[in-house]
């Protein structure tokens, strides 16, 4: 069985086209998918090495995707790189067996490095900054979003809220910390 260097697993096609350009060019053969059926197939097909997972494939969580992904192709690693990071989720896909976890954008060395920095690095800089009360209010709906499973009907509940003020607080991501 031939073995693929990365699976592309988003549902941006032209997020997709870019990133497997860029990976072509540096000699790496490239597959993608755009949801978690087409994802699961390709691994069926020919495992791969290196999956580069999207956090939010159309409404669906990349996070129920990737232990699939494992038992399909236990020796792959994952990378989770996703537009909607958050402290909730970076610890879920770590938990969930993800290598290293991402925020968009990022350009195609740090995707292609974070596989090569599977080990964790005790050396990291600690940032000093505290986190913006938006951004603290953020961390805690994704955290009981992700609790949920991803479902924004029974986190709407679980918040006392109304679903359309939740997913409207959702989409405004605050800007870093």
């Amino acid at each position: 069985m031939l073995m693929t260097d990365y699976l592309l697993v988003d549902d941006d096609e032209a997020f997709v086209r870019v990133l497997r350009r860029a990976l072509e060019r540096r000699g790496h053969r490239v597959a993608h998918a755009h949801d978690a059926d087409g994802a699961l197939a390709a691994m069926a097909d020919a495992p791969h090495a290196r999956v580069v997972l999207d956090l939010n494939l159309a409404g669906d969580s990349g996070l129920r995707l990737l232990p699939r992904l494992l038992e399909v192709a236990p020796g792959a690693s994952i990378v989770v790189l996703t537009g909607y990071a958050s402290i909730a989720t970076a610890v879920e896909a770590t938990k969930l067996g993800a290598v290293q976890y991402l925020a968009k954008p990022a350009d195609v060395a740090a995707i292609v490095a974070a596989f090569g920095r599977e080990a964790a690095d005790p050396e990291l800089a600690v940032t000093a900054p505290p986190m913006s009360l938006k951004r603290m209010g953020w961390e805690h709906l994704q955290r009981v979003l992700a609790e949920h499973g991803g479902n924004i009907s029974e986190t709407a509940r679980a918040l006392g809220m109304h679903r359309r003020t939740l997913q409207r607080m959702l989409a405004k991501r605050p800007v870093a910390q």
